[in-house]
């Protein structure tokens, strides 16, 4: 039977990865908290909005970048911060890099990656965005918020979503922990998926690349309820640059933040993988436009698979926005190869949904006239 190991949707890049990756990566990868309802239900809410095909408006120039805190961003995606990418293929940081150099967007950076924060920036040239879990000891965080600056980085991305690490039962099932507990149900995992297995032996286990020094400690399953609008006004002393707040879906919350200095808000639900009765951070993105007016920047991730979602997302609010799951699953399935390929069907869907909408440009789609009124 023909096998097409050629990606052209972010649904074969997921397809692919399943075969590929021993089901306990691609549980962890792909699970959310709960039953998974928030998930499904962001998706479902996405696909429910309805863009306005227009004609005869000349639409053979169209321009896909966008301005980015003062710069252009090559394209009206980057790409999210996620933790111990080198899980779906050895070098995935590294790849995710190259590309967000090759292409002038952001890379998210994490906390927990599996890269250092000072390589994934040269790498990068100077695209990186360093994502910040607060680790429950400020101390630490601190200490990796002056590496951060020390490494050049001009963004930081606190993630504030995560007082205490949701359920996903599909993760808990499979035994997933960091740093690796193997047990027989793992071995006879990693036996049925031979290519993974021997690809991470020879290169070795991921790590989390960032910590190791006396003030640097994580632990993934680790509290963080402790934070609080005091810690947000000594993180705003402490970095200079700009400071976005990942993981706000109350439009309060935007605006006391807003008048407490950040530089801007990316809207997320952390990909369903938090609380499985949140809204579906799509909805929240137009409320917190309401709220914060029409020039605060305003970013979004949660539940995108597409290029029509990239236009969808714009027309309800967003300044910018994110994908995470779709280039994890992309370098599960070919590697670079295959991260190329993703972002080509990405940057053709968004560029043909721009012409059947009759744009040109994304500044047009943020006015919103695209979204149907059925």
């Amino acid at each position: 039977m023909f096998f097409n190991s050629d990606i052209h949707s972010s649904e074969d890049a997921r397809r692919l990865a399943k075969r590929y990756l021993p089901w306990m990566v691609f549980d962890y990868i792909d699970g959310a908290a709960g039953n998974e309802f928030g998930e499904k239900l962001n998706r479902q809410t996405l696909q429910n909005i309805h863009l306005e095909p227009r004609v005869l408006n000349n639409v053979e120039h169209r321009s896909l970048s966008v301005p980015l805190f003062g710069k252009d961003a090559g394209l009206p995606f980057g790409i999210s911060p996620m933790g111990m990418c080198n899980l779906s293929r050895p070098g995935a940081d590294l790849m995710l890099a190259r590309m967000a150099a090759n292409k002038k967007i952001p890379v998210g950076v994490s906390t927990a990656a599996s890269t250092s924060l000072e390589t994934m920036i040269e790498v990068s040239e100077g695209q990186a965005w360093f994502q910040l879990y607060f680790s429950g000891d400020e101390t630490s965080s601190l200490s990796l918020i002056n590496r951060a600056e020390v490494a050049g980085y001009e963004t930081l991305v606190w993630t504030v979503d995560v007082p205490e690490v949701g359920r996903r039962p599909r993760e808990l099932r499979r035994g997933f922990k960091m740093p690796f507990h193997i047990g027989v149900p793992h071995f006879i995992d990693f036996a049925l998926h031979p290519e993974w297995s021997l690809s991470s032996l020879y290169h070795g286990k991921p790590e989390l690349a960032n910590f190791g020094g006396e003030h640097e400690k994580f632990d993934r399953h680790a509290s963080r309820a402790g934070a609080d609008w005091d810690l947000l006004d000594r993180i705003r002393s402490a970095w200079k640059g700009k400071l976005v707040i990942k993981g706000v879906l109350n439009a309060e919350d935007a605006c006391k933040m807003k008048g407490a200095g950040v530089d801007g808000i990316l809207v997320s639900s952390h990909g369903g993988r938090q609380l499985d009765s949140a809204p579906p951070p799509i909805n929240a993105l137009k409320r917190i436009r309401k709220a914060v007016g029409k020039k605060f920047p305003l970013f979004y991730d949660s539940g995108l698979r597409s290029g029509e979602d990239v236009i969808k997302a714009y027309a309800v609010g967003a300044d910018y926005v994110f994908f995470g799951r779709p280039f994890q699953f992309s370098i599960a399935a070919n590697g670079e190869r295959g991260l190329k390929q993703m972002f080509d069907v990405l940057t053709d869907e968004v560029s043909i949904t721009l012409a059947q909408v009759g744009m040109t440009n994304m500044l047009d789609v943020k006015k919103g006239t695209c979204i149907s009124a059925e």
